[in-house]
């Protein structure tokens, strides 16, 4: 039976939210081995000018402890 540990992100991009989640994954993936699923809690965008700025997740990265 394996353990595993959540770790809740927060990551934005002026792409899209699929940038946002990939940007979040990658970042993390440079200190944390055994990545094993992310859940999106939330997404939203910030506006400016009537056009989008900025696309916002919130990533729940579950990964397997050694």
């Amino acid at each position: 039976m394996a353990t595993v540990k959540v770790l809740e992100l927060l990551s934005s991009s002026n792409k899209s939210w699929t940038d946002a989640v990939e940007q979040a994954i990658k970042k993390a993936s440079k200190s944390l081995r055994g990545i094993k699923s992310a859940n999106i809690q939330n997404m939203g965008v910030t506006v400016e000018n009537g056009k989008i700025k900025e696309y916002r997740v919130n990533v729940k990265l579950t990964f397997e402890l050694e």
